[in-house]
Parts: C-alpha cells; sequence; structure tokens
C-alpha cells in the first residue's frame, strides 16, 4: 500500500507574530502546490490563531496541529486547553508523548493514553511519540521501549483507536542534537513498529502513518524518505527556516511519487 506521507513542523517554544507572519506567507505561496505529501505546523498555542487566519484562503495544502491538550474537557483546570477547544478553532492533529513532554512536565504512558483518548472522542488525529533514550539504545532496548509505549494505548483503548491515528518514532538521542538514526536503524524501528501493530490488526497496522523525528534536515531527509516504512517526518529546528523546511517536505513528495 502506498501511504500518504506527512510532514509536521513542530515549533517548539518559539516564534513571534512577526515571524509567524513572514513563514506562514513564504510556506502558503511555495507549498500550495504540493499533492503527494500532506503538511502540518504545530506553532506555539498563543499562535494558532494567527496562523490559522492566514490560511484562510487556499489554507487545505497546510494543517494546522497543536503541541499539547489537557485530559480534560473542561473545569477548573487553569492554563490547560481542551481537545474540544482546539477542534473548535480548526486544529486537526495534536502531538502527545513527546519526550520533552515526558521529561519536563513528567508525563507517563498512563497520562498519554488518557491524551490520546480525548483526542479521539473529539476526532482530532493523536500523534503519538514514541522512542528511547541514549542509555536504552545503547543498551539495545529500543524495541522493549517502544512497545512499552504503545501497549498502554493498545491496552486501554485497543488496536482500533490508531485507525486515522499518526505514530512519531522520535530517538530521544537525536532530538535536537543534531545526530540521527541513519536510515537503516529507523527503518527497523518503524518496521518493528509496524509488525508489532499488526499482530494485533494488519490493515490498521498498513495503515497507520508511522513518521520519522530526530534532526531531521535538509541532508537526510532523502534517504530516510526512501525507506518502506517510513512516512514522512515530525521536523523541529528545520520547520523554523521556511527554506529548510519546504526542501524537506519536496524530498517526501518526492520519495513518494518515485514509489
Amino acid at each position: 500500500m502506498c501511504r500518504r506521507p506527512l510532514v509536521m513542523g513542530n515549533w517548539k517554544l518559539n516564534g513571534s507574530q512577526q515571524m509567524v507572519a513572514k513563514l506562514m506567507t513564504e510556506l502558503r505561496t511555495t507549498l500550495s502546490g504540493i499533492q503527494n505529501c500532506s503538511v502540518a505546523i504545530a506553532p506555539p498555542m498563543v499562535y494558532i490563531a494567527q496562523a490559522r487566519a492566514q490560511l484562510v484562503d487556499g489554507g487545505d495544502s497546510i494543517s494546522l496541529a497543536a503541541q499539547n491538550v489537557d485530559v480534560n474537557l473542561k473545569g477548573a483546570f487553569t492554563g490547560e486547553i481542551a481537545a474540544s477547544m482546539l477542534k473548535e478553532i480548526g486544529v486537526k492533529y495534536v502531538i502527545i508523548g513527546h519526550s520533552e513532554r515526558r521529561t519536563y512536565h513528567h508525563e507517563n504512558d498512563e497520562i498519554i493514553a488518557k491524551k490520546f483518548a480525548v483526542l479521539k472522542s473529539e476526532g482530532l488525529t493523536p500523534v503519538l511519540c514514541i522512542g528511547e533514550s541514549q542509555a536504552e539504545n545503547e543498551a539495545g532496548q529500543t524495541e522493549i521501549v517502544c512497545k512499552r509505549q504503545l501497549d498502554t494505548v493498545l491496552e486501554t483503548l485497543g488496536v482500533e483507536a490508531f485507525k486515522n491515528a499518526v505514530i512519531a518514532y522520535e530517538p530521544v538521542w537525536a532530538i535536537g542534537t543534531g545526530l540521527s538514526a541513519t536510515p537503516q536503524q529507523a527503518q527497523k524501528t518503524h518496521k518493528f513498529i509496524r509488525d508489532y501493530i499488526a499482530q494485533q490488526d494488519a490493515q490498521v497496522a498498513e495503515k497507520i502513518i508511522i513518521q520519522y523525528g530526530g534532526s531531521v534536515n535538509v541532508n537526510n531527509a532523502a534517504e530516510l524518505f526512501k525507506q518502506p516504512d517510513i512516512d514522512g517526518a515530525l521536523v523541529g529546528g528545520a520547520s523554523l527556516e521556511a527554506d529548510k523546511f519546504i526542501d524537506i517536505v519536496k524530498a517526501a513528495e518526492n520519495a513518494q511519487q518515485s514509489q
């Protein structure tokens, strides 16, 4: 099956109104003709409305994503954002389980599974980040860690929950470090993830988008996207520069067209 790749820019805690205006103008202009790759951007929460406003006309080529969501839909939870609120302002994808949330905000697999569930209940697409630390990688525990992070969702929601969801394999040791798994290393783990889900449901496994994240850049994108189980990328720093992000999107589209 030929899956349509998804390239998503995670802006993290970066941006300004001026930067959003400039970057969105450049992305809209250049990516309007993209047909074989889905594109999304995840600005900081306060800039989502501004980004959406710039996508009103002909904005179908770029979707909006959020970097976080609360497990609750309403109530006395100061500072939190509900899935229903994100849906109302035009968000399609929501990143959950990112290693930075796991590390700095102590979000465990159970919390992440709850976020996954609330997103599905509201018709939003979870982008579930999984991946191992450098120590776990060196100890040969990559597959064990990925399995554990998938299992909490599988055991609480079932494999059907992965329909219309996205998985982003991000080796923690490669995020923001300049290091990256080789295309062969990344493919091996992506294949493990797909095969593991296939043990539950082969059709779900065949259709699910599995992105690679971890210092994706213009130099390694093309080779990564040639791998049969890598369906695009979750891009960090390179997504803040229009030309670099556009080159990564085009690499994904070219890889798709050559299949």
